[in-house]
């Protein structure tokens, strides 16, 4: 599907057609020749259009023919069935800049950041190509930032759970905002990288407000960073503690029934010395039985006293 919009007093139209527009959305469904046609309407190499379609596409620019391309990742929420998988995944977003200063955005799915563009198309600088795509970055860490207070809310939740529950869900959900954390980490460093490579060079062509506002986005970028870095550290350490906790209390669970089949097994023992097919003391006399009760029951107490003092219990 391919949007065409126009900002026209400081309002944002959708247009029917690529003429005259100051930004071109495309995201899936794609329909027979979309691509080949809007590479040939708007002379764009074909490659710059498709190459988001690949999930894995790493952060970069490059130029071609005049046409700038621009490809960053961004979060979007996993939908896949599998339950081991991560909660938040990163996709590629493709930023196309024509030599019309026309600005295209290919996506392989609908994500945030390009629906908080679009609503804020109209309200800054619409006419720049170049501010433009800074405020497309400035979505994207926006909503990097979010998503990743939403996970560190919910991994609160799960440890939160892990004390009164002895059962792997709660381990296997935090297994998956650790998967979710991994993948910010990576995509988070690689725009950082990419936009301290388009400042340096000056990729944009930037005026003196756009290369400040690059600068700005930076630091907000390694502030994502950090925020993801640190979660994923906490997360780590705390898996590491339950996994301890979780060795120790199989560890105490162990000597307590052991400390149960000693405290068992020995008035057994006793039973079966006055129940053997020989003669053994106060056999014929009624008194024999509770011999035999008051040794286990004995044996019993001292047993008790012994594992208590070593904190068996």
């Amino acid at each position: 599907m391919v949007q065409y919009f126009k900002n026209i007093n400081r309002q944002t139209l959708e247009i029917e057609k690529p003429e005259g527009a100051n930004w071109i959305n495309v995201t899936p469904p794609f329909q027979d020749n979309e691509i080949d046609n809007l590479s040939r309407d708007l002379d764009i190499p074909r490659d710059f259009l498709t190459d988001t379609l690949d999930i894995e596409e790493r952060s970069r620019y490059e130029i071609d023919e005049g046409v700038k391309l621009i490809v960053l990742k961004t979060p979007v929420e996993n939908k896949s069935l599998n339950e081991s998988d991560a909660y938040y995944v990163t996709i590629p977003i493709s930023i196309i800049i024509t030599e019309r200063n026309q600005v295209i955005t290919v996506n392989s799915f609908e994500n945030v950041a390009i629906r908080r563009f679009l609503n804020t198309f109209a309200k800054r600088h619409p006419e720049r190509p170049n501010m433009m795509v800074l405020k497309i970055f400035e979505k994207v860490v926006l909503d990097f930032m979010e998503v990743l207070k939403e996970i560190n809310h919910r991994r609160n939740i799960l440890e939160q759970k892990l004390y009164d529950s002895n059962r792997n869900e709660e381990l296997l959900y935090l297994m998956r905002v650790q998967k979710s954390l991994v993948y910010f980490v990576t995509a988070l460093r690689s725009n950082e990288l990419l936009l301290m490579k388009m400042e340096r060079t000056n990729f944009l062509n930037c005026d003196e407000d756009e290369r400040e506002f690059l600068s700005d986005l930076i630091v907000e970028y390694s502030q994502a960073l950090e925020m993801a870095e640190k979660y994923s550290t906490i997360l780590i350490s705390t898996l590491d503690a339950f996994a301890s906790i979780i060795n120790n209390n199989m560890n105490l669970v162990m000597k307590r029934l052991t400390s149960i089949t000693i405290l068992i097994s020995l008035p057994t023992l006793i039973a079966s010395f006055f129940g053997m097919n020989v003669r053994v003391p106060f056999e014929e006399r009624p008194e024999g039985f509770y011999l035999a009760i008051i040794l286990s029951i004995i044996t019993a107490v001292v047993m008790v006293l012994y594992f208590n003092k070593k904190r068996w219990f």
